[in-house]
């Protein structure tokens, strides 16, 4: 091999290793080596943090009214020092609420129910027209919250996104897709494309 040949050889050769490992760390800036998140049932929804809800109290309009869960996960519900709600179902709530008002004493066999007015937040960041945060909808997906964030822009990665979900106590980082069932209180990020 000619020193010509040899030279062009090694140039080639270095201009291939750049443009793999820059291929590569696209692929990672895209997600693509993350693992995916756990999946999230929408059916097993549990009240969390400034979840907006009505309490209805059947017969007793004094008792019946509309809360926040506060920061520390409870409700200020009259006659309690407040009411933990963070993790529980509405039906669960509903019958902490009429756990607290047996023994108060203040009713006898209570009739309660529990719905949600307004739910947390979803934010959703990155290539989509109007990034910001937006409310939840049960049976939200990726595709459909960033539909709520105005679509894609021209220049987005459409086929997955980088997400931070809380599970638990834990924060947890991973990838999310189009058809996946978007969690309550989740942070996406919706990458631009390199290529």
């Amino acid at each position: 091999m000619t020193s010509g040949c040899s030279s062009l050889f090694r140039r080639t050769r270095a201009f291939v290793a750049v443009g793999s490992i820059a291929i590569s760390l696209a692929a990672c800036a895209e997600g693509g080596g993350l693992k995916p998140v756990p999946p999230y049932d929408p059916g097993a929804y549990t009240l969390g943090v400034d979840d907006q809800i009505r309490v209805i109290t059947y017969g007793q309009d004094q008792l019946t009214s509309d809360f926040r869960v506060d920061s520390t996960g409870k409700v200020a519900f009259p006659l309690t020092d407040g009411l933990q709600a963070a993790g529980l179902t509405t039906t669960q709530f509903a019958d902490e609420v009429r756990g607290a008002l047996e023994h108060s004493r203040m009713l006898r066999d209570p009739k309660v129910s529990v719905e949600i007015t307004a739910y947390r937040m979803v934010s959703v960041l990155g290539e989509v027209a109007r990034p910001g945060q937006y409310p939840y909808q049960p049976g939200m997906t990726m595709l459909t919250a960033v539909a709520s964030a105005g679509g894609f822009t021209y220049r987005s990665l459409e086929s997955r996104a980088y997400v931070i979900r809380q599970e638990g106590e834990q924060s947890v980082v991973g990838k999310i897709m189009p058809q996946d069932y978007v969690k309550p209180g989740d942070v996406i990020k919706i990458y631009e494309r390199h290529f």
